[in-house]
């Protein structure tokens, strides 16, 4: 059978200015599931094909021919994916299967759309499912209990850019902050051997990546482990020009575990700093002190590791200054990228419950639950001054002077890509600024000139709490 599958962008996503903010950003790469699952198809004698939208446009004329359709959600892509999967339905004779995230924490509402869904990780079922073996409406998929029993990806199946392998060598998390979705998809954690992760490297290197990502939600979380792997990066020459990976700020702790990622260059992480605040830290389970957050900055630059430091903004606990001391934080830090989040209540999540118990919830317009957008009534704020934050937070930090520092420290490179961003954000914050003020009818025109009341009524989801 001639399969398919799909990862759909939302609008924004799709639009000119982020396509080349993301580049800018950093190496153009492709989400793993899909790879997988069409190596599992591949092997099994189906014709797979595999695109992304987020990189480029798809010509669906070309492909319209298909016996199915895989196609794959997170919460802000799923009105996309229900545009495509019924479009697929109108004017093709495949037959559309839905998976994802989203999918998995709402199977009912993705059923409206395909003939199947998929909850949870697929290997374990996606060839009796494409050749009719299952044909249960909605699937629930036993997880991979063996992590090495899943195949590596296998880019020769996509048809769109990809510059950068991404690589997983656990699934899950051993932490549950509040608002993550991947720890509950993905539950519980499990790690591959070392020797499977050495193969899959040496897969990349062997078919020409320069550059590598350690998608594991947190790549340090067994040090020891973690220690092994860049060990053997380095005695078996499978060291990337640059290798991305999510941490925590607890790795400051461990000078040999720094040393190692150092050489075998992992030298560009993600921490999750969220916020300075050491309340609200507890309220998200965050499980760190601002005392580590300090400390891990200080250790990881001695060491030329850049961070990318991760903020959310709109914690219960935190107001409007809480949130420009955490954007001047990684200012102080000499932080080489600055990835602010507004708090987004995933379907499913923790505070997702608490929000709908207390009926704070605005939209369900799930297109806007992309992190940049206030979906919720916040507490010591109200949405629009928590939306302008996030922009007040991107003009603090992306200003054009910081940039030579940043290539003074790190390299002209790096200092001329972050001065493509304070350009990018140059241009885009101002047209943020007009949709608010003009662009009626918008949702960002609503924060602005209505009450959250208002709001709730004209996304007709219900009546808002009375706040105190």
């Amino acid at each position: 059978m001639k399969v398919v599958f799909i990862t759909p962008a939302s609008d924004l996503c799709r639009m000119f200015l982020y396509r080349l903010g993301s580049k800018v950003y950093g190496q153009r790469n492709s989400i793993t599931g899909p790879l997988i699952l069409g190596r599992i198809l591949k092997d099994a004698g189906h014709d797979v094909s595999v695109y992304e939208e987020l990189y480029a446009n798809v010509d669906y004329s070309k492909i319209m021919d298909a016996d199915v359709y895989c196609i794959s959600t997170m919460t802000s892509t799923a009105p996309r994916a229900y545009f495509l999967a019924d479009r697929l339905h109108k004017e093709t004779k495949g037959r559309v299967i839905i998976g994802g995230m989203h999918a998995s924490a709402l199977p009912e509402e993705a059923a409206l759309h395909a003939d199947q869904v998929v909850v949870g990780e697929a290997e374990t079922v996606i060839r009796d499912v494409i050749e009719g073996k299952i044909t249960d409406k909605i699937v629930y998929a036993p997880r991979l209990e063996n992590l090495d029993d899943a195949p590596f990806p296998d880019y020769s199946l996509l048809k769109t850019p990809c510059s950068c392998a991404n690589v997983m060598t656990t699934r899950g998390c051993p932490f549950c902050c509040s608002f993550c979705t991947t720890s509950r998809m993905f539950h519980p954690y499990r790690e591959r051997s070392v020797d499977s992760v050495m193969e899959e490297l040496r897969y990349y290197k062997s078919i020409g990546f320069k550059y590598m990502n350690f998608e594991d939600d947190n790549f340090t979380a067994n040090k020891k482990r973690a220690k092994e792997i860049c060990r053997r990066m380095i005695e078996e020459d499978l060291v990337f020009r640059e290798t991305f990976f999510f941490g925590r700020t607890d790795m400051a702790n461990d000078e040999e575990l720094l040393d190692l990622l150092e050489r075998a260059h992992l030298t560009r992480v993600l921490i999750g700093i969220e916020s300075l605040n050491q309340k609200s830290l507890d309220t998200i389970n965050k499980h760190q002190t601002v005392e580590d957050i300090e400390k891990c900055a200080e250790t990881l630059s001695r060491h030329k590791i850049r961070i990318i430091a991760s903020l959310v903004l709109g914690i219960d606990d935190d107001g409007k200054e809480d949130i420009r001391k955490s954007v001047d934080f990684a200012n102080k830090i000499n932080a080489y990228q600055l990835q602010p989040a507004i708090l987004t209540p995933f379907p499913k999540t923790a505070v997702y419950e608490q929000y709908e118990k207390e009926n704070r919830m605005m939209t369900k317009d799930w297109s806007l639950f992309n992190m940049a957008y206030v979906t919720f009534i916040p507490k010591k704020m109200s949405p629009w001054e928590l939306q302008i934050e996030i922009i007040r937070a991107l003009k603090r930090f992306y200003a054009f002077l910081p940039s030579f520092k940043i290539g003074k420290i790190f390299g002209i490179g790096y200092g001329l890509r972050r001065l493509g961003i304070w350009l990018i954000a140059k241009i885009g914050i101002p047209g943020v600024n007009l949709i608010a003020n003009f662009a009626k009818g918008t949702y960002i025109y609503k924060l602005k000139h209505m009450t959250p009341e208002e709001i709730i009524k004209s996304e007709n989801i219900g009546t808002p709490a009375t706040k105190s």
